[in-house]
């Protein structure tokens, strides 16, 4: 058995992975451990306090890996990871969040790179319940779905739910908000991907997928 000691930005993301990811990566004979950034215990912190939670775990668990569950949207340059200026001169966002992890891992002290898996999350969590407009209907009584519009078209705008972009007003979660009355991040998270299903949410999003893929095939 392979354990995983995945570094979440909040409790949104932890929720999700031990509700939807522990049980089937433990078929896949690996041990998954959600845990927060002990550094703001929800919320994205400077790099250099990531990497010490990082370095320091890899240590003092020889015989684990770690990674990374935190979104892109919300990272500034204030926050100084490395290879922020460079990635940011590429027009891709996937090629810029691809750019932004390796330069994580090649932070990492070279002898602990092995059992490093960066991940930053194209944009945020929330993107990953748009996923299949039915769901979200039947699992939100009709007169909490306050932003019928948008919804659908949202839906109509993005194919690959991963894309919905990082705007302040447009992100996926401040779409859900305007969408959703009462939205909370933790409970209707935790609601919608349980229902979506981890193979249509993996369907969907070519990016999170990839990364799920390279822990299985630990």
């Amino acid at each position: 058995m392979k354990r995983v000691i995945m570094i979440c930005e909040g409790p949104t993301e932890q929720a999700f992975a031990k509700t939807n990811l522990q049980i089937p990566l433990l078929h896949k004979n690996i041990i998954l451990h959600p845990s927060l950034i002990k550094a703001s215990r929800g919320g994205i912190v400077k790099w250099v306090k990531l990497k010490e939670q990082i370095e320091v775990t890899l240590k003092a668990e020889p015989d684990a890996y770690v990674t990374t569950f935190i979104d892109y949207y919300g990272m500034y340059a204030k926050y100084e990871f490395p290879g922020w200026a460079a990635a940011h001169n590429i027009a891709d966002k996937n090629d810029r969040i691809t750019a932004l992890e390796q330069a994580m891992l090649n932070d990492i002290t070279p002898d602990l790179q092995r059992r490093f898996i960066p991940y930053l999350q194209l944009h945020e969590f929330e993107g990953l319940l748009f996923n299949d407009i039915e769901v979200i209907y039947s699992q939100i009584p009709a007169p909490e779905i306050v932003g019928k519009e948008e919804l659908e078209k949202t839906f109509a705008d993005y194919a690959n739910p991963e894309m919905i972009n990082s705007g302040k007003d447009t992100a996926p979660s401040r779409r859900l908000k305007r969408i959703i009355r009462g939205y909370n991040k933790v409970v209707y998270g935790d609601i919608l991907a349980e229902a979506i299903g981890l193979t249509r949410i993996r369907a969907k999003s070519p990016r999170f997928n990839s990364w799920l893929k390279t822990i299985e095939k630990l």
